[in-house]
């Protein structure tokens, strides 16, 4: 098991969190996502076998702009 934590930018509604957390579940291995709208982040709990890249894409393939929080 592992967790990541992304700091996610340009999300303003519900739709965009909901939007967020879609594209995160696709990616192989992910079994919980959780995105805050107000802190603009959001937290993966996955396999550990994907490279964090793979999160920061699938959000940036959907219109946000994502990197891995410190």
């Amino acid at each position: 098991m592992a967790s990541l934590k992304l700091k996610v930018s340009g999300m303003h509604c519900g739709h965009c969190t909901t939007t967020v957390e879609r594209a995160l579940k696709k990616v192989s291995g992910v079994y919980g996502v959780s995105v805050d709208l107000d802190a603009g982040s959001a937290e993966v709990d996955f396999d550990g076998k994907a490279p964090a890249g793979e999160f920061v894409e699938a959000v940036r393939a959907v219109g946000y702009s994502a990197e891995v929080a410190a």
